[in-house]
């Protein structure tokens, strides 16, 4: 088992999960984090400190497509390591439908 970002992180992007994570499985895009599916060890720590309920363990129906997700850009953009401040209009953004199309593939800062 492991632990995935899906849509509703995008253009939120909260970090509170980065804090609390013990092997430093996250990965920062643009306007969005990933966990790479490999490194997660499946403890959980993460999932109850995303405000935006964006993190969810794979054992769930249908995350097979955001694993890979995951994987794809775990592999491409920078490991993140300190918590930053969500993106701005973060507050609009918590618990919208369709954020995919929000989402970039640029890679974050990192950090």
């Amino acid at each position: 088992m492991t632990y995935v970002v899906i849509e509703n992180c995008i253009s939120c992007k909260y970090t509170d999960c980065v804090e609390v994570c013990p092997v430093d499985c996250f990965y920062e895009g643009e306007n969005m984090l990933v966990i790479h599916p490999d490194e997660c060890i499946d403890c959980g720590v993460c999932e109850p400190e995303c405000p935006a309920d964006a993190i969810r363990p794979d054992t769930e129906p249908e995350m097979e497509k955001w694993v890979e997700f995951n994987r794809k850009y775990s592999e491409a953009w920078p490991v993140i390591l300190s918590k930053k401040d969500p993106m701005p209009g973060y507050e609009e953004k918590d618990g919208q439908e369709g954020k995919m199309a929000e989402f970039s593939e640029a890679a974050g800062e990192g950090g």
